[in-house]
């Protein structure tokens, strides 16, 4: 037992590193919103300057000049303390005044993504200034020990722990008691409300920034001693440190800490228990912790949609539809067979690396460009593919081309593990559990001699096909010629799949999930499939570019599959162009290893500093064009190439009606049935037995004062809201059924927030609706019907981010009516639109209730509500309060109390002429905008 307690009292000393960082990352996102994945970067520059001012050196990070500066002799501790605190917090203000202050309107995952970018930079630096040498660091702490029970424990953790602490309850004093902390706590609710009332977000920015580069910094250097100075190992510090960061939810100082304490201990007892039970894997355990951490409170944390209100912007740029992409394949695979048959070497082998990265840049852009899921795991499914490629090969026997298919079926497996998170999270917690699962599986599996990984490696056989010799060949042959049009046609064959991924029905509903999670489950998406199904194809996609990994390399080893590599090769695709397949090849040419990197190398001499230039590069690329490279590229208009095959007339389409083919028969029998509805937010009751039924051929108005509960009652209706009693359609019971499900079945449904998909097309925001629609009608014919009825087909090629307000909202009114629901609930359709533009409207939305598509209208726009609906259900504060036709709504005494906020036991006498909400000018309801 005493064995167990000096192990966890041993770990302190890390657990005190991930909690000082963590609580540096928690100071950053209060202030600013950044989750800076550079803060361990920043802990281990300070713990370099600190270690060299110690010798009487101080370290210069400019390239060019010199790399260090001799100061005469050497610093005592705190001089050298000091001066590394006061270069971090420098750092620090550098940082935001120059990458994260212009990016403060950005999304927390385009902030994170440059944080990475500014990792990059600094752990290239320090390696290239420092070297990777280990630089040894006097104690800090005495090293003295204590006893418990049987065994012995070194004090100076428990020092350092205690440091930490010390620092955390400071940071918790100020941030509850002192102005500056108050004032934090204000601009990071509202930077708006801090404004108002004289406060400065940039100056509190500024501070608490440099602040958490010093708390970073001090742990770094108190570390030093404890832990050899190497620039990778402090880098990934920021893993366990991000784990006890989100069991603080990115805002309790106290929680992070204590994680980030428990966390080291638990590892440092893992180790303990490694050493203990021979049937332990003796790898990979202590990475396991901090998996199983972020894991568990993703679980209990996470959603599988976002909440209403909750604000998920993407910077990931657009995904172009690829066309006509027959001829510039083509030309395309005929310039990459001449550069490899009239270059050898060298060169040869850095075209052929292109190829191969390429293809696993595919797997980044099926991932990342079209799902939008943010993973740094993609190069580790590669190393999963090659090792797998391994196993097949030499302890099973499978040959070629079975076991690199196999391999990469196995890498699924992982992938669609690795992706399992993305059904209850999203943004930056998934690529924290990215990077969590990525480390693990390095450590546990290639760095693993027990499995068969390991410094040694793990052999490939050559691969042959019916005899022939498909090697990369080896001394003057090599590269041989046979293995780089092997690799060609595997990038030809995946990169016109993926195209085809883009082009297909698939492709468009993983752009919607990426655009907006709860739009695509409102249209009919399956958005835990989708997101697993891209995960599946990005992982086979690696697997395939890791078994051509492991046949380029005869031999699978760790290095090759180093998180830390997988990290700047990420850097590389996002620079070249996340999204597109034109991206995939230029990161392909631009990885390290590849075409791009040689040339430099051998023409300019700076390949020594590549990986500096990325990470700036991925900085600049996400602040100023998320399209990455290839969008700036010229585009080439291809000749199409037309085949014979029967033509269609597209513009032979009735008039705007929604769908001519689909009319419903008007029965007694009621198409939605709504029974005791009831939602409720803690002690909030949103919503109380909401009754009502909706017909065939009828449009319902749904109104009351803002606050009634409308939109609450429309999402439990579909799914959207926890929500007690019953929802029926068709007779068919929906109350526990998915939002997607409800959709499938027919209900469709618009929102207040419109929610659009704005890297798409107006057309193609239109078609994800009519994908999933009953109606038999060709889908290109039906969208454009529908377009054509609510005004949008000169506008159909037109990106809807670019689009007026009133405008989108029509686009939403047309992506629900195209899916030819049994009833559409309509929330604010005519926000945005003038009085003229809204009656015109209303003429379109009767001409689709008069098709077939009962409507349930949310709106305040009470011209539009009283001028069509059938009948008018009025809610206050959660409840029905009325119900009927729309002159005897408008008379009625609980619906004025409710407009004019008059209690119930108090009597009224006015006009109901004199309330605006209830009073209408006297229009033709038939007025069409001109």
């Amino acid at each position: 037992m005493t064995d167990h307690l000096a192990y966890l009292v041993l770990g302190l000393g890390n657990g005190a590193v991930y909690a000082a960082i963590g609580l540096a990352l928690v100071l950053t996102f209060k202030s600013s919103g950044v989750v800076n994945f550079a803060t361990g970067a920043v802990a281990l520059y300070a713990a370099y300057t600190y270690a060299l001012l110690r010798t009487g050196e101080l370290m210069i990070p400019i390239p060019g000049l010199p790399k260090t500066v001799d100061l005469g002799q050497p610093l005592g501790v705190f001089p050298a303390m000091a001066i590394s605190l006061a270069i971090s917090a420098v750092l620090g203000v550098l940082f935001y005044a120059l990458i994260f202050r212009p990016m403060r309107n950005a999304s927390v995952v385009a902030k994170a993504v440059a944080s990475i970018g500014l990792m990059i930079v600094l752990q290239a630096l320090i390696a290239q200034r420092a070297g990777t040498s280990i630089v040894p660091v006097e104690p800090i702490f005495d090293l003295e020990t204590i006893s418990i029970g049987s065994s012995t424990a070194p004090t100076d953790r428990i020092w350092l722990a205690a440091t930490i602490v010390v620092i955390a309850i400071a940071a918790t004093l100020m941030f509850r008691f002192s102005r500056f902390g108050v004032a934090t706590e204000a601009a990071a609710e509202s930077e708006k409300g801090a404004y108002l009332t004289g406060l400065s977000p940039d100056k509190i920015a500024f501070s608490n920034w440099a602040l958490s580069s010093v708390v970073a910094g001090l742990s770094g250097i108190l570390i030093a001693p404890l832990v050899a100075l190497n620039p990778v190992a402090y880098a990934l510090f920021i893993v366990p440190a991000l784990a006890a960061t989100l069991v603080g939810n990115f805002s309790s100082i106290w929680l992070t800490v204590v994680a980030g304490l428990a966390i080291g201990s638990l590892q440092s007892e893992t180790i303990n228990l490694q050493g203990t039970y021979d049937w332990l894997p003796k790898t990979g355990m202590s990475e396991a912790i901090p998996l199983i951490l972020i894991m568990g409170f993703l679980v209990v944390k996470g959603r599988p949609l976002p909440d209403r209100g909750t604000i998920v912007r993407q910077a990931l740029g657009r995904a172009p539809r690829p066309e006509h992409i027959l001829i510039p394949t083509v030309l395309a695979i005929a310039v990459a067979v001449v550069a490899l048959l009239v270059t050898s070497g060298s060169y040869r082998a850095a075209i052929v690396t292109s190829v191969i990265l390429a293809v696993l840049a595919l797997s980044q852009v099926v991932v990342t460009g079209y799902a939008g899921q943010v993973s740094l795991a993609q190069l580790t499914l590669a190393g999963v593919g090659a090792y797998a490629v391994s196993v097949l090969n030499v302890h099973l026997g499978i040959p070629f081309p079975y076991a690199p298919i196999i391999a990469a079926l196995f890498a699924t497996v992982i992938g669609v593990l690795v992706g399992l998170p993305a059904l209850r999270v999203r943004g930056l917690p998934l690529t924290v559990v990215t990077l969590a699962l990525a480390v693990f599986l390095e450590a546990f599996w290639f760095r693993n001699p027990s499995l068969n990984g390991g410094v040694n490696g793990a052999p490939i056989e050559t691969p042959r096909l019916f005899g022939f010799d498909l090697g990369i060949g080896a001394g003057e042959d090599y590269p041989r010629m046979a293995f780089a049009i092997m690799c060609l046609a595997v990038l030809a064959v995946v990169g016109l799949c993926v195209a085809w991924l883009r082009r297909s029905s698939l492709g468009t509903d993983m752009l919607a999930l990426r655009a907006n999670e709860r739009s695509a489950a409102a249209a009919g998406i399956n958005v835990p499939q989708t997101k697993l199904t891209a995960f599946a194809i990005g992982a086979f996609i690696a697997g395939l570019a890791g078994a051509l990994l492991g046949y380029q390399q005869t031999l699978a080893t760790p290095e090759p599959y180093a998180v830390f590599l997988g990290i700047s090769l990420f850097a590389v695709m996002y620079i070249a162009g996340i999204t597109s397949i034109t991206g995939a090849v230029l990161a392909g040419i631009m990885a390290p290893g590849g075409l791009l990197y040689l040339l430099i190398d051998r023409f300019l001499h700076i390949g020594d500093y590549y990986a500096v230039i990325s990470g700036i590069l991925l900085i600049v690329t996400v602040m100023a064009n998320p399209d990455g490279i290839a969008s700036t590229l010229p585009r080439i208009r291809w000749p199409k190439l037309r085949f014979l095959r029967p033509t269609t007339d597209t513009d032979e389409m009735p008039a705007p009606g929604v769908g001519a083919t689909t009319i419903r028969q008007s029965t007694d029998d009621p198409l939605l049935v709504v029974r005791g509805v009831g939602v409720k937010y803690g002690a909030v009751q949103a919503a109380k037995d909401v009754s009502f039924e909706i017909f065939p051929g009828e449009i319902v108005g749904l109104i009351g004062p803002n606050g009634a509960g409308k939109t609450t009652v429309i999402d439990a209706i579909t799914g959207f809201a926890p929500a007690t009693g019953s929802v029926t359609l068709n007779g068919g019971e929906l109350s526990t059924a998915a939002p997607h499900k409800r959709s499938r079945a027919g209900l469709g449904r618009s929102f207040q927030d419109v929610e659009l998909y704005d890297d798409l097309s107006v057309t193609e925001n239109v078609t994800v609706g009519a994908s999933r629609s009953r109606s038999k009608d060709d889908i290109s014919k039906r969208v454009r019907r529908v377009l054509a009825m609510v005004g949008l087909i000169e506008a159909a090629d037109t990106e809807v981010a670019t689009l007026s307000q009133g405008r989108r909202q029509l686009v939403s009114v047309a992506r629900v009516l195209a899916a030819d629901p049994v009833v559409a609930l309509l929330d604010e359709p005519a926000a945005g639109l003038d009085s003229t533009e809204s009656r015109w409207l209303g003429g379109r939305l009767r001409d689709a209730c008069d098709a077939g598509t009962s409507i349930l209208l949310v709106d305040h726009d009470m011209e539009l509500v009283l001028t069509i609906c059938d009948r008018i259900i009025v809610l206050d504060l959660g409840e029905v309060i009325a119900s009927g036709p729309p002159d005897l709504i408008r008379t009625d005494d609980n619906v004025i109390r409710a407009y004019l906020g008059v209690p119930t036991a108090e009597d009224i006498d006015i006009d109901p002429a004199a309330i605006p909400e209830l009073h209408i000018p006297k229009q033709d309801p038939q007025e069409v905008m001109p």
